[in-house]
């Protein structure tokens, strides 16, 4: 999957700059602007999608985004997303290479923890709750959360939503507008990775990169036809390799397949 995204991001940004909107100069001296690239060449974009965002390709079939206040909320919800993802999908990878023995999506159960789990979670909660009020606050009114409300000497400078800068972006390596396009392309790729590292896990009880290694292995005899077969009348489907919930600290933890039910 890994392979498969970096992949689909050097042939993504090859097409993005071989569309990039670039003016030339026709004959009699006027300028001719190319269209923006668009998710289904040749296709128009919705009015409300005008590629002033980045990553705006003007996909939006079902018009959810056709509201201004939806679309602005919609913008910030797939910046958070992408960056969680990102993490995810960097950590996920980064075990596997340092740990390969240990499988990512069990793991979690097997860890103590030095204070009781409940004690833990409540303590997230409110970290988490804090974070996000706060984020939501800058969103609803931009720059009311600028300034520190216990060291007011600590500020942020004036920003775009979404994007904080001073000490959360101390160094930014290159054109911003550009690095926002790239943010949101890794993004989306790494929304769908983890979405595959979890189907992954959950059909072959594998890693990601181990599962790479052994469909590379035997690429014809290691596919998803390999493992489901759909025919008339019949469907044969992988079992779920997830043990069905995990113990954690005491606490029995449903873990089900997701949405197996609707696997082919």
């Amino acid at each position: 999957m890994a392979l498969v995204a970096s992949r689909s991001s050097v042939f993504a940004s090859g097409a993005a700059r071989a569309q990039r909107r670039v003016a030339t100069r026709a004959s009699n001296g006027a300028k001719a602007t190319m269209a923006r690239p668009m998710w289904l060449p040749g296709s128009k974009a919705p009015a409300w999608l005008d590629g002033s965002a980045p990553g705006d390709f003007g996909f939006d079939p079902l018009a959810l985004g056709s509201a201004p206040e939806r679309l602005a909320w919609f913008k910030e919800s797939e910046r958070v997303h992408c960056r969680w993802a990102m993490l995810a999908v960097a950590g996920i990878l980064a075990q596997e290479i340092v740990r390969p023995d240990v499988f990512w999506y069990t793991t979690g159960a097997e860890l103590k923890t030095p204070i009781p789990i409940l004690g833990l979670l409540a303590f997230e909660l409110w970290a988490m709750h804090f974070v996000e009020v706060k984020r939501y606050q800058d969103f609803v009114n931009p720059g009311s959360v600028d300034k520190d409300p216990l060291f007011p000497q600590n500020s942020l400078p004036k920003h775009d939503v979404g994007y904080p800068g001073g000490i959360f972006a101390p160094f930014v390596p290159g054109n911003m507008e550009e690095l926002k396009v790239k943010e949101i392309k890794n993004g989306r790729l790494a929304m769908l990775a983890f979405a595959g590292f979890v189907m992954g896990a959950q059909v072959t009880g594998k890693n990601p990169l181990a599962a790479m290694a052994e469909h590379i292995a035997d690429p014809m005899g290691t596919t998803i036809f390999s493992k489901a077969v759909v025919v008339p009348g019949q469907a044969i489907v992988p079992a779920c390799q997830i043990p069905p919930s995990v113990e954690f600290n005491g606490i029995t933890i449903p873990t089900p397949c997701f949405l197996q039910a609707l696997w082919p």
